[in-house]
């Protein structure tokens, strides 16, 4: 378990500003700007200056909404390393959501992109001193009389640093491991949000885990593509890989696998954290096609031919990432059965991880030479405890963890804190899986009702259901994911629409209608793509819970 000074997680980032000094750190990709270590420590300690003058204690929350930028880098690592606790957002939250989660956290300064600013109103904010462009660190608003500008923050470091500043100059906060870091928000819709405590100690472990792996070091390259205000883009891509002293260039667009593999081919970083989506949808679109016509699937129905025509395809998708990674380190939900199976036999170097956000995320993960096909790997050696639950006959129930990764609670939320544990202090996931004899965790359905959004993001479909639930002839709704998108099904209320003399058509008619104005409420990674009636209610437990199992094999396609 973590003990040794090293492991303390505000030491590691100023061990590595200090050893790294004059490396590159973090790149906007895409432009000319890139901060080294120096440059990037000189921005933490102007942001500390303004802290401290605007009278931010340890502990004060700060809340960061906007896109992967060098900005929002700059503004999360100098607020842990101050001794504050960040409050990460993500940046496709409707307005109603974010403001939810800014006041909910009790956060004293908000840091946003100018565009989201936009939708938003600072004397809606309880507790907000001052808001911060992300762009420029310009005020947005405040409620303080006299804010402290930027242009103050410059002023008051040149005057404290006139000598220069060197790596000598860089020291953090002496705060221990177990003292909170962060509050992530699983979701953003009010009254269903759940903070999740997260300490110090569990975004070390992500981070020593990393190192102790070398999966990441110094001069390593990463492309951080998937959101950095969720666990899973944050670990290695952000703080693992600056600990470390490598180079992490951020993608601040919505990562279209074009941009994406333009990215890969400039940058060829050492190291790939994808969601299943990317993969799946390079096997789909290029290398289904290639291997189900003639003459390439009679070739590889011939010994010897066959593997010449899987090496090439196997080099082609290694060249496609970049041609300089290590492995590809998949997370945050299954990959496609078909897809993985495919990967293993052309030797092609990914594993697959398992997580969450309330353990800052990584609970489990084999290299991939050792990779157990359609596991998720095995606990976090040192660090992680997987055991199973009241396992049935086939040796399957619910996944409980526990160690360093784990969360202390939820923000405010003490009876969703009591349930999350077990009594003798075991996290339960909700997920259900088994373990075989050598300790590889198998996943076999979800207890939970999570699904995952294109970039990584996490969709709860009880949020949207309770929206559409309350739309014109609506009796009940499930949403599910079919082809990587969302769709509904929907019980109508067929006594009020014969009563208004809607037959099928206008039915529809209406459910469109409904599809558009929800759609109009939500981030556009939880947009509906489709609504299918259903001819009768769907079926339940003894707790009037709908079977959700039941419903996942939808055809939708008529």
């Amino acid at each position: 378990m973590l003990t040794a000074p090293e492991d303390n997680l505000y030491k590691m980032f100023e061990n590595s500003f200090r050893e790294h000094f004059d490396l590159d750190a973090v790149t906007d990709w895409g432009t000319n700007n890139t901060l080294t270590y120096g440059q990037l420590a000189q921005q933490i300690a102007r942001l500390h200056l303004l802290f401290r003058h605007i009278g931010i204690k340890q502990d004060d929350k700060i809340s960061l909404m906007g896109k992967n930028t060098s900005g929002w880098v700059t503004v999360y690592l100098a607020t842990i390393t101050y001794g504050a606790v960040i409050v990460p957002i993500l940046q496709d939250f409707k307005p109603e959501d974010a403001l939810h989660i800014i006041n909910h956290s009790d956060s004293r300064l908000l840091f946003i992109t100018d565009i989201i600013w936009e939708g938003l109103d600072i004397e809606q904010m309880e507790n907000v001193l001052a808001v911060y462009s992300l762009t420029n660190f310009k005020i947005l608003g405040a409620h303080m009389h006299h804010p402290v500008s930027w242009e103050w923050a410059q002023q008051a470091f040149d005057k404290k640093y006139a000598n220069g500043f060197t790596a000598d100059n860089i020291r953090y906060v002496e705060r221990s491991n177990k003292c909170l870091a962060s509050i992530n928000y699983t979701s953003g819709t009010t009254g269903f949000s759940k903070g999740v405590l997260t300490p110090a100690n569990a975004l070390a472990g992500n981070v020593r885990f990393g190192l102790s792996t070398h999966m990441i070091y110094p001069k390593c390259r990463q492309v951080a593509f998937l959101p950095l205000a969720h666990a899973y883009g944050c670990a290695i891509d952000f703080l693992g890989t600056l600990a470390a002293g490598g180079h992490t260039y951020l993608i601040g667009r919505t990562p279209a696998p074009k941009i994406l593999l333009q990215a890969f081919q400039e940058v060829k970083p050492t190291l790939v954290m994808s969601v299943p989506l990317i993969l799946e949808k390079i096997y789909k679109k290029q290398i289904a096609p290639q291997i189900s016509k003639a003459p390439i699937s009679w070739v590889l129905k011939v010994p010897y031919l066959d593997e010449l025509v899987l090496n090439k395809i196997r080099q082609q998708l290694i060249d496609a990432f970049g041609g300089c990674f290590s492995m590809v380190i998949i997370g945050g939900a299954p990959l496609n059965a078909e897809v993985e199976a495919f990967l293993h036999k052309i030797k092609f170097p990914v594993t697959i991880g398992y997580g969450m956000t309330e353990c800052a995320p990584l609970i489990s993960y084999t290299y991939w030479e050792q990779y157990r096909s359609f596991s998720c790997g095995q606990a976090l050696p040192g660090l992680m405890e997987i055991k199973i639950n009241k396992p049935n006959a086939d040796g399957v129930g619910e996944i409980l963890v526990r160690g360093e990764n784990v969360m202390l609670g939820y923000y405010k939320n003490e009876e969703a804190t009591r349930q999350a544990f077990t009594k003798d202090g075991w996290l339960r996931t909700g997920d259900l899986g088994l373990l075989d004899k050598d300790g590889f965790l198998f996943i076999k359905g979800r207890n939970k009702t999570m699904l995952l959004g294109p970039s990584g993001q996490n969709i709860y479909p009880e949020e949207i259901e309770a929206k559409l639930n309350n739309m014109p002839y609506v009796m009940e709704s499930l949403i599910l994911q079919h082809e990587d998108q969302l769709v509904s099904l929907v019980y109508p209320d067929y006594q009020v629409a014969d009563e208004n003399g809607l037959d099928r058509e206008g039915l529809e008619a209406a459910m469109e209608e409904n599809r558009r104005v929800l759609n109009a409420q939500l981030p556009a990674y939880e947009a509906v793509t489709r609504i299918k009636l259903y001819p009768h209610e769907f079926e339940k437990t003894p707790k009037k819970s709908i079977k959700r199992f039941l419903y996942t094999q939808t055809n939708f396609e008529d």
